[in-house]
């Protein structure tokens, strides 16, 4: 209950604020919802996790999904996306897991170089500690149920556990109880399917070779 009054009766102005107006009011509540969480846990199949990206790598994904966009709208899109980033790269940041598709880490959405920075950038955030990787392999068995990115992000208290789906539509906020079960089952499955940590830190720096 402390923990419900507390979100309720919070007044503090979140950056995200800065960006009403600007972008769709979908990005503002995924900003709050990463801010209230307690952790993070995250499946990204097509691209590397947007609070994993670099600027570069940030800008390739909203120009082609977005092509129609001038540089200032998207600008501001990508320092959206950057500004995510600190509740991993804070003084007290958020535990964090990402499984991610070996096709995310493969694919290259701008250049070579782009691609290499986004990899080291990745493998310098998994030794800072507090985030946690796993890759599924190409070739990995028994993955077939995770054609689309999710995320789970725990609440101060299991009531206030929040999901967040792709959909036709754009993110689907998930907080019903059964559906949030039904959430946590296809992680469990998603990470059954994915490399240990250090087995998923070594196949990045052989991809980042063979760049």
């Amino acid at each position: 209950m402390e923990a419900l009054v507390a979100i309720a009766t919070e007044n503090t102005r979140g950056w995200w604020d800065d960006c009403r107006g600007v972008l769709p009011q979908v990005n503002l509540d995924v900003a709050e919802a990463e801010h209230h969480a307690s952790c993070l846990h995250e499946v990204s199949i097509g691209y590397v996790p947007g609070l994993l990206q670099t600027p570069d790598y940030s800008r390739a994904v909203f120009s082609h999904n977005r092509p129609e966009l001038p540089d200032s709208e998207l600008a501001p899109r990508v320092e959206y996306r950057m500004r995510r980033r600190a509740v991993i790269a804070s003084e007290d940041p958020l535990a964090y897991e990402s499984i991610v598709h070996e096709f995310a880490l493969r694919v290259r959405v701008a250049d070579r170089q782009t691609s290499l920075t986004q990899l080291r950038c990745i493998l310098d955030e998994i030794e800072q500690g507090h985030v946690t990787v796993r890759v599924i392999p190409i070739d990995q068995d028994g993955f077939g149920g995770a054609a689309a990115s999710m995320m789970y992000l725990g609440g101060p208290v299991p009531q206030l556990d929040n999901g967040l789906r792709d959909a036709p539509t754009g993110v689907l906020f998930i907080d019903v109880q059964t559906q949030l079960k039904q959430l946590r089952m296809l992680f469990r499955k998603v990470r059954e399917a994915s490399l240990e940590p250090t087995a998923s830190r070594d196949f990045i720096h052989r991809l980042a070779k063979e760049l």
